[in-house]
């Protein structure tokens, strides 16, 4: 209290309203709407399982029993139906809505919502128990105790031979034909782009470049993406990928026929055929994927935005682009991350995998 009373005095209401303008341009909408949505839940949580409100500071016990509560052992609840998270409290968050799968809850799941938990905890002036020895401990022994295959985002990876079957889905001359086609290539040719970004895509960050010659056919057009802020950097970084060819008429299209010269790139179109000014979600992004995914005759189960991220970087490890050059493109950070990708193209064709042939 003695510190907010104090900053009560320095700070005007115009400094509290920059700094909030600050803190909501630096985190980014997908930042907010996660800590929004994890904050909801904890607090419904703490509300079924408690009867009251989430406390701040939480104690050590409370943080130790959402543990419980959510990284549970299957096998053990067949046994014992008093196991992990009880039913009483698992029936009230249903009915909210806010908690749909059956079974314990993911790792990375629990990981970051007690990671929201501590930073809202921070953000009070506040000092958790989050760092505790036997806090850490629970988690690590509870995910060591019920192993689980880790699941990709996309269970298929949308590869150049997928790309074709579902960008030949966007053969008419409709708008939401060429919206979609030009959705489908840029967000592959640029590296594979996050459904997120390619939402978020604007006018004002597509650059011309000069054409790239053609060995005595035509140029080629070539087009500079600032990215601004992604998912692993800042939005000072001036990251910049590049689109070369048949991508940028792709774009070019839909932004001649949306009329389109400033703003959102990829927008909704109305039943009637009219663009609107609002732009397209990255869950739009990704239902959009999935219905040229079932036009294509596949399964949409087995395929999502996320796929177009994965296929880039399986395309480009099948057709021998070297892995630091296909990054340079895909903006990845992590060698690992990315290698495993390649990794799995190369061990089908590769020396090891041949042997015996």
């Amino acid at each position: 209290m003695d510190r907010r009373d104090e900053l009560a005095e320095l700070l005007t209401d115009q400094d509290i309203e920059t700094l909030r303008h600050l803190v909501n341009e630096g985190m980014g909408p997908n930042t907010l709407r996660a800590l929004a949505s994890d904050l909801a839940y904890l607090q419904a949580w703490s509300l079924a399982a408690t009867g009251r409100s989430l406390p701040w500071p939480a104690p050590e016990a409370l943080l130790l029993k959402f543990v419980a509560h959510h990284l549970w052992d299957p096998e053990k609840r067949l046994i014992d139906a008093e196991h992990g998270m009880p039913a009483d409290v698992e029936d009230k968050l249903r009915i909210q809505g806010l908690l749909r799968a059956t079974g314990p809850h993911a790792p990375q799941t629990v990981r970051r919502r007690l990671a929201t938990w501590s930073t809202l905890t921070k953000w009070r002036s506040l000092d958790g128990s989050f760092s505790c020895p036997g806090l850490r401990s629970a988690v690590r022994l509870a995910i060591r105790a019920r192993p689980r295959p880790r699941s990709r985002k996309s269970a298929k990876a949308v590869t150049g031979d997928i790309l074709a079957k579902l960008i030949a889905t966007c053969a008419t001359g409709s708008l939401r034909d060429i919206r979609d086609r030009a959705i489908l290539m840029v967000a592959f040719a640029s590296g594979g782009r996050r459904r997120s970004e390619i939402a978020g895509l604007r006018k004002e960050q597509l650059q011309r470049q000069e054409p790239i010659e053609n060995g005595g056919a035509p140029p080629l057009p070539s087009l500079a993406i600032h990215l601004g802020r992604t998912k692993t950097s800042e939005a000072d970084n001036n990251e910049v990928v590049y689109l070369t060819g048949r991508p940028v008429d792709a774009l070019d299209a839909w932004l001649k026929a949306a009329k389109i010269d400033k703003g959102n790139v990829f927008r909704a179109i109305d039943r009637w055929g009219n663009v609107s000014r609002r732009p397209l979600t990255p869950k739009t992004i990704n239902d959009i994927v999935k219905q040229r995914v079932a036009m294509a005759g596949l399964d949409p189960v087995e395929f999502s935005a996320h796929g177009l991220r994965s296929g880039y970087l399986t395309e480009a490890a099948n057709r021998g682009v070297p892995l630091p050059e296909a990054m340079e493109q895909s903006r990845h950070r992590s060698v690992q991350q990315a290698s495993q990708y390649y990794n799995n193209a190369q061990r089908r064709s590769g020396r090891a995998s041949l042997l015996i042939e």
